[in-house]
Protein backbone atom coordinates (compact mmCIF):
# COMPACT_ATOMS: atom_id res chain seq x y z
CA UNK A 1 0.00 0.00 0.00
CA UNK A 2 2.84 2.42 0.86
CA UNK A 3 4.51 1.20 -2.24
CA UNK A 4 1.45 2.52 -4.39
CA UNK A 5 0.89 5.70 -2.34
CA UNK A 6 4.39 6.33 -3.19
CA UNK A 7 4.04 6.03 -6.75
CA UNK A 8 0.68 8.13 -6.71
CA UNK A 9 2.30 10.81 -5.25
CA UNK A 10 5.57 10.86 -7.10
CA UNK A 11 3.51 10.93 -10.25
CA UNK A 12 3.82 13.66 -12.62
CA UNK A 13 -0.14 13.89 -12.86
CA UNK A 14 0.10 14.55 -8.96
CA UNK A 15 3.24 16.70 -8.41
CA UNK A 16 0.86 19.15 -11.21
CA UNK A 17 -1.73 19.38 -8.38
CA UNK A 18 0.15 19.57 -5.37
CA UNK A 19 3.25 21.94 -6.16
CA UNK A 20 3.89 20.70 -2.26
CA UNK A 21 4.23 18.07 0.42
CA UNK A 22 2.10 18.04 3.49
CA UNK A 23 3.47 21.10 5.73
CA UNK A 24 5.45 19.42 8.47
CA UNK A 25 8.84 21.40 7.60
CA UNK A 26 10.00 24.62 7.10
CA UNK A 27 9.90 24.83 3.55
CA UNK A 28 6.35 23.24 2.78
CA UNK A 29 5.29 25.56 5.20
CA UNK A 30 6.42 28.61 3.62
CA UNK A 31 5.56 26.95 0.31
CA UNK A 32 1.90 26.84 1.57
CA UNK A 33 2.02 30.46 1.98
CA UNK A 34 3.59 32.08 -1.43
CA UNK A 35 1.50 29.87 -3.20
CA UNK A 36 -2.30 30.48 -1.18
CA UNK A 37 -4.28 32.10 -3.71
CA UNK A 38 -5.72 33.97 -0.98
CA UNK A 39 -2.66 35.97 0.08
CA UNK A 40 -1.65 36.14 -3.34
CA UNK A 41 -4.88 38.19 -4.24
CA UNK A 42 -4.36 40.73 -1.36
CA UNK A 43 -1.43 43.20 -1.34
CA UNK A 44 1.16 42.47 1.23
CA UNK A 45 1.28 46.22 3.02
CA UNK A 46 -1.75 47.85 3.17
CA UNK A 47 -2.14 51.00 5.49
CA UNK A 48 -4.31 50.80 8.67
CA UNK A 49 -6.86 53.80 6.98
CA UNK A 50 -7.48 51.25 3.83
CA UNK A 51 -8.82 48.83 6.33
CA UNK A 52 -11.66 50.58 7.43
CA UNK A 53 -14.89 49.23 5.66
CA UNK A 54 -16.10 53.07 4.89
CA UNK A 55 -12.75 53.85 2.71
CA UNK A 56 -13.31 51.71 -0.19
CA UNK A 57 -17.02 50.36 0.48
CA UNK A 58 -15.35 47.26 -1.15
CA UNK A 59 -16.45 49.00 -4.90
CA UNK A 60 -13.63 47.34 -7.08
CA UNK A 61 -14.87 43.62 -5.61
CA UNK A 62 -18.07 44.41 -6.44
CA UNK A 63 -17.46 45.48 -9.84
CA UNK A 64 -15.75 41.97 -10.74
CA UNK A 65 -18.62 39.85 -8.70
CA UNK A 66 -21.39 41.45 -10.92
CA UNK A 67 -19.14 40.97 -13.86
CA UNK A 68 -18.95 37.32 -13.35
CA UNK A 69 -22.45 37.51 -12.38
CA UNK A 70 -22.69 39.06 -16.10
CA UNK A 71 -21.07 36.25 -17.68
CA UNK A 72 -22.62 33.46 -16.57
CA UNK A 73 -26.46 34.95 -16.89
CA UNK A 74 -24.91 35.95 -20.47
CA UNK A 75 -24.15 32.55 -21.49
CA UNK A 76 -27.42 31.22 -19.91
CA UNK A 77 -28.89 33.67 -22.06
CA UNK A 78 -27.16 32.82 -25.35
CA UNK A 79 -29.04 29.55 -25.26
CA UNK A 80 -32.28 31.22 -26.07
CA UNK A 81 -31.15 34.08 -28.20
CA UNK A 82 -30.43 34.24 -32.14
CA UNK A 83 -28.96 37.48 -33.27
CA UNK A 84 -31.10 37.70 -36.26
CA UNK A 85 -33.52 41.11 -37.17
CA UNK A 86 -35.89 38.40 -37.67
CA UNK A 87 -35.86 36.75 -34.29
CA UNK A 88 -33.92 38.50 -31.97
CA UNK A 89 -37.20 40.36 -30.50
CA UNK A 90 -39.00 37.01 -30.74
CA UNK A 91 -36.67 35.35 -28.31
CA UNK A 92 -36.62 37.71 -25.99
CA UNK A 93 -40.28 37.64 -26.02
CA UNK A 94 -40.50 33.68 -25.76
CA UNK A 95 -37.46 33.93 -23.11
CA UNK A 96 -39.56 36.29 -21.00
CA UNK A 97 -43.21 33.83 -21.44
CA UNK A 98 -42.35 30.75 -22.18
CA UNK A 99 -39.07 30.07 -20.40
CA UNK A 100 -39.00 28.85 -16.67
CA UNK A 101 -37.26 31.84 -14.34
CA UNK A 102 -36.38 33.21 -18.29
CA UNK A 103 -37.77 36.95 -16.93
CA UNK A 104 -35.70 36.78 -14.09
CA UNK A 105 -32.94 35.74 -15.95
CA UNK A 106 -33.01 38.56 -18.19
CA UNK A 107 -33.70 41.12 -15.22
CA UNK A 108 -30.29 39.52 -13.73
CA UNK A 109 -28.24 40.25 -16.23
CA UNK A 110 -30.04 43.69 -17.03
CA UNK A 111 -30.18 44.68 -13.92
CA UNK A 112 -26.90 43.92 -13.36
CA UNK A 113 -25.31 46.00 -16.48
CA UNK A 114 -26.81 49.16 -14.79
CA UNK A 115 -25.23 47.97 -11.40
CA UNK A 116 -21.78 47.37 -13.61
CA UNK A 117 -21.78 50.34 -14.86
CA UNK A 118 -22.74 52.97 -11.19
CA UNK A 119 -19.86 50.21 -9.28
CA UNK A 120 -17.33 51.05 -11.72
CA UNK A 121 -17.88 55.15 -12.02
CA UNK A 122 -18.09 55.28 -7.94
CA UNK A 123 -14.87 53.05 -8.00
CA UNK A 124 -12.98 55.34 -10.22
CA UNK A 125 -14.64 58.68 -8.04
CA UNK A 126 -13.33 56.77 -4.67
CA UNK A 127 -9.91 55.95 -5.94
CA UNK A 128 -9.78 59.84 -7.53
CA UNK A 129 -10.58 61.50 -3.75
CA UNK A 130 -9.03 58.96 -1.99
CA UNK A 131 -5.39 59.81 -3.88
CA UNK A 132 -5.40 55.90 -4.71
CA UNK A 133 -4.07 56.55 -8.37
CA UNK A 134 -0.73 58.11 -6.80
CA UNK A 135 2.78 56.89 -7.22
CA UNK A 136 3.06 54.52 -7.81
CA UNK A 137 -0.12 52.97 -8.88
CA UNK A 138 -0.68 55.53 -11.98
CA UNK A 139 -0.08 52.74 -14.50
CA UNK A 140 -2.70 50.79 -12.57
CA UNK A 141 -5.34 53.99 -12.62
CA UNK A 142 -5.17 54.27 -16.26
CA UNK A 143 -6.01 50.33 -16.06
CA UNK A 144 -9.05 51.21 -14.43
CA UNK A 145 -9.38 54.03 -17.06
CA UNK A 146 -9.53 51.64 -19.66
CA UNK A 147 -11.91 48.63 -17.80
CA UNK A 148 -14.10 51.89 -17.39
CA UNK A 149 -14.62 52.42 -21.12
CA UNK A 150 -14.54 48.73 -21.76
CA UNK A 151 -17.40 48.65 -19.41
CA UNK A 152 -19.90 51.30 -20.89
CA UNK A 153 -18.93 49.82 -24.20
CA UNK A 154 -20.19 46.57 -22.67
CA UNK A 155 -23.74 48.23 -21.98
CA UNK A 156 -23.98 50.07 -25.51
CA UNK A 157 -23.31 46.98 -27.60
CA UNK A 158 -25.81 44.80 -25.14
CA UNK A 159 -28.45 47.35 -25.13
CA UNK A 160 -29.24 46.85 -28.96
CA UNK A 161 -29.54 42.84 -28.93
CA UNK A 162 -33.63 42.68 -27.27
CA UNK A 163 -34.11 44.77 -30.92
CA UNK A 164 -36.99 46.42 -29.67
CA UNK A 165 -37.84 50.23 -30.53
CA UNK A 166 -36.04 51.62 -27.58
CA UNK A 167 -33.23 50.01 -28.34
CA UNK A 168 -33.08 50.32 -32.26
CA UNK A 169 -33.31 54.30 -31.85
CA UNK A 170 -31.30 54.42 -28.73
CA UNK A 171 -28.18 53.31 -31.10
CA UNK A 172 -29.43 55.34 -33.62
CA UNK A 173 -28.74 58.55 -32.08
CA UNK A 174 -25.46 57.11 -30.00
CA UNK A 175 -23.85 56.49 -33.54
CA UNK A 176 -25.28 59.38 -35.25
CA UNK A 177 -23.57 61.20 -32.29
CA UNK A 178 -20.18 59.47 -32.63
CA UNK A 179 -20.20 60.38 -36.46
CA UNK A 180 -19.71 63.81 -35.21
CA UNK A 181 -16.13 62.77 -33.51
CA UNK A 182 -13.23 64.37 -35.50
CA UNK A 183 -11.44 62.68 -37.55
CA UNK A 184 -12.71 59.07 -37.19
CA UNK A 185 -16.36 60.14 -36.49
CA UNK A 186 -17.76 58.81 -39.87
CA UNK A 187 -15.18 55.35 -39.67
CA UNK A 188 -16.24 54.58 -35.99
CA UNK A 189 -20.06 54.52 -37.18
CA UNK A 190 -19.33 52.86 -40.51
CA UNK A 191 -17.32 50.14 -38.23
CA UNK A 192 -20.49 50.10 -35.87
CA UNK A 193 -23.39 49.51 -38.42
CA UNK A 194 -21.68 48.08 -41.14
CA UNK A 195 -24.28 50.14 -43.28
CA UNK A 196 -25.76 53.54 -43.57
CA UNK A 197 -28.37 52.59 -40.58
CA UNK A 198 -29.09 49.98 -37.99
CA UNK A 199 -30.04 46.78 -39.53
CA UNK A 200 -28.61 43.13 -39.55
CA UNK A 201 -24.98 44.03 -39.82
CA UNK A 202 -25.38 46.30 -36.94
CA UNK A 203 -26.96 43.23 -34.54
CA UNK A 204 -24.12 41.31 -35.42
CA UNK A 205 -21.53 43.23 -35.28
CA UNK A 206 -23.05 44.57 -31.71
CA UNK A 207 -23.25 40.72 -30.82
CA UNK A 208 -20.30 39.80 -31.70
CA UNK A 209 -18.38 42.61 -29.79
CA UNK A 210 -20.65 42.25 -26.69
CA UNK A 211 -20.35 38.25 -26.16
CA UNK A 212 -16.58 37.88 -27.45
CA UNK A 213 -14.56 40.72 -27.76
CA UNK A 214 -15.15 43.05 -24.81
CA UNK A 215 -15.87 40.54 -22.21
CA UNK A 216 -12.29 38.79 -23.32
CA UNK A 217 -10.82 42.04 -22.62
CA UNK A 218 -12.69 42.92 -19.61
CA UNK A 219 -11.35 39.52 -18.00
CA UNK A 220 -7.78 40.20 -19.03
CA UNK A 221 -7.38 43.46 -17.56
CA UNK A 222 -9.58 42.77 -14.63
CA UNK A 223 -6.90 40.32 -13.67
CA UNK A 224 -3.86 42.37 -14.83
CA UNK A 225 -6.11 44.82 -12.25
CA UNK A 226 -5.85 43.11 -9.32
CA UNK A 227 -2.64 41.67 -10.12
CA UNK A 228 -1.23 45.29 -9.68
CA UNK A 229 -2.81 45.79 -6.69
CA UNK A 230 -1.14 42.87 -5.35
CA UNK A 231 2.02 44.45 -6.83
CA UNK A 232 2.04 48.25 -5.63
CA UNK A 233 0.38 47.52 -2.64
CA UNK A 234 -1.81 49.68 -0.29
CA UNK A 235 -0.04 52.50 0.75
CA UNK A 236 0.00 55.73 -1.08
CA UNK A 237 3.28 57.51 -1.82
CA UNK A 238 3.33 59.96 0.92
CA UNK A 239 2.05 57.17 3.49
CA UNK A 240 5.04 55.26 2.50
CA UNK A 241 7.06 58.16 2.93
CA UNK A 242 5.87 58.89 6.33
CA UNK A 243 6.03 55.13 7.32
CA UNK A 244 9.75 55.05 6.27
CA UNK A 245 11.01 58.50 8.04
CA UNK A 246 9.04 56.83 11.57
CA UNK A 247 10.73 53.64 11.09
CA UNK A 248 14.08 55.43 10.51
CA UNK A 249 13.50 57.67 13.61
Amino acid sequence: MSTLTNRITQSRVWRSFFRHGWPDNPLDRSLVMTTNIFFHLHPVKVSRKSLKATYSLGLGVLTAVVFLELAITGVLLMFYYVPSAQQAFMDITRLQANVPLGQLLRNLHRWGAHLMVITAVLHMVRVFYTGAYKPPREFNWVVGVVLLVLTLGASFTGYLLPWDQLSYWAITVGTSIASYAPVFGDTVKQMLLGGPEVGQEALTRFYALHIMLIPALLALLISLHVWRVRKDGGLAANEVKSSDDSHES
